[in-house]
């Protein structure tokens, strides 16, 4: 819709309105005047429309990839002639190996179509508990979990004993700004056949996802290690470590190493004991839980020990453990005068995020490490590689 559109469709409903009014006043000749100019107005906008759409039909269709490879071959083959073909000792025939002997004529294959390699794309902000906040700090307050005995027995006439009154705590947040530029140059911009733009803001968001899974990571890992060593521990984490209340609701997160270990396990009758959830087969359950699986390069393993890996196991509920405080979420802005832009005729991408992350809850989850010898991965890896094989022989 053209602005003088706009303004005809303003003006016709002012016109309607005032017809309205005469009408309920019982003018109604003004009122069918006020009608009879809402009619001209009309048959402007009707015009205004058409016009518009014969402007559309008339631009020439934009040339497909065939075409524009081909203008571009003749362009440079033109090109070539008007500069004048150099001259060889020998006559050659035509062949698109040599540019001045036709090869000018072939479309070269080059792709300018931005391709991204799949990456690992974990989000931890989803596991855990995340509250928006309108101010930089403040506290929230929690009653502390404490064992209750109940009331006494008293006899008639007897004397009632005090209770212990319930004790509270407060959590603290206070938010930190982390953020970062790019710069990029208006020539690419304009010039690029690709969505550079896109692709810039796509990139500054996963930096912004990236930020989160390490402050989320960091407190998890600011409470003391638990030391895991095969699957009797995980058990008993589960069953007695971790307080009854977050059982139903716990989750076993772990990285590809704690997977692979994992996924090798058998029972006595030689069936695995890690299960594929019946809703939804690429997810895994393990004693009844939910196995939460996230990349190397987001979970990373301890290699520090030769010949060892400590392999991340984190148990129990992370959104009752840890709140994840964010003020406005992340902030993508664009300029091209700010700072050095306008002289250096850039664009400027800069993102911003403000937040903090905080332990909810202490009991709600452990932070283990399952330490194994490393040559039992790649074992484990080979005899997993080997029992497919073998299977798959057998159909």
């Amino acid at each position: 819709m053209t602005q003088k559109m706009r303004e005809l469709k303003t003006q016709m409903q002012e016109k309607v309105q005032a017809a309205k009014a005469l009408r309920d006043a019982g003018e109604l000749e003004k009122a069918i005047t006020a009608m009879g100019e809402y009619d001209e107005l009309q048959k402007g906008y009707q015009l205004e429309e058409q016009v518009q759409q014969a402007q559309k039909q008339l631009v020439p269709d934009a040339p497909s990839k065939e075409q524009k490879e081909k203008m571009s071959a003749e362009k440079a083959f033109a090109q070539a002639a008007r500069e004048g073909f150099p001259k060889s000792k020998a006559a050659t025939s035509m062949n698109e190996g040599s540019k001045e002997d036709g090869g000018y004529t072939v479309p070269e294959d080059i792709v300018t179509r931005v391709e991204q390699l799949r990456e690992s794309g974990d989000a931890l902000r989803s596991l855990v508990r995340v509250e928006s906040v309108n101010t930089l700090s403040g506290g929230r307050t929690f009653k502390k979990r404490s064992q209750q005995t109940g009331f006494a027995k008293v006899s008639e006439g007897g004397k009632i004993t005090q209770k212990e009154s319930p004790q509270f705590t407060r959590l603290t947040y206070s938010v930190d700004k982390y953020a970062g530029y790019l710069p990029v140059t208006n020539e690419l911009l304009e010039d690029s056949d690709e969505n550079i733009s896109s692709t810039v803001i796509t990139w500054l968001g996963n930096e912004g996802r990236v930020t989160d899974n390490k402050l989320i990571l960091e407190a998890v890992s600011g409470k003391t290690k638990t030391a895991i060593t095969n699957l009797d521990d995980i058990k008993k984490i589960l069953n007695v470590t971790l307080p009854s209340v977050f059982r139903a609701t716990s989750k076993i997160i772990t990285n590809q190493d704690g997977l692979q270990y994992l996924d090798t396990l058998k029972d006595n009758d030689g069936r695995y004991l890690l299960q594929p959830m019946v809703t939804d087969p690429t997810r895994y359950v393990l004693f009844g839980c939910e196995v939460v699986v996230l990349g190397n390069d987001t979970l990373a393993s301890d290699t520090a020990t030769a010949g060892k890996r400590g392999i991340p196991v984190i148990l129990g509920d992370l959104k009752e453990g840890v709140v994840f405080f964010e003020r406005k979420g992340i902030n993508i802005r664009s300029s091209d005068v700010a700072m050095n832009a306008f002289e250096e005729d850039l664009t400027l991408y800069r993102a911003i995020l403000r937040a903090d992350v905080q332990i909810r809850d202490e009991e709600a989850f452990v932070n283990g490490v399952l330490t194994i010898d490393d040559a039992s991965v790649t074992a484990a890896a080979d005899s997993s590689t080997q029992t497919k094989s073998a299977s798959e022989g057998t159909k």
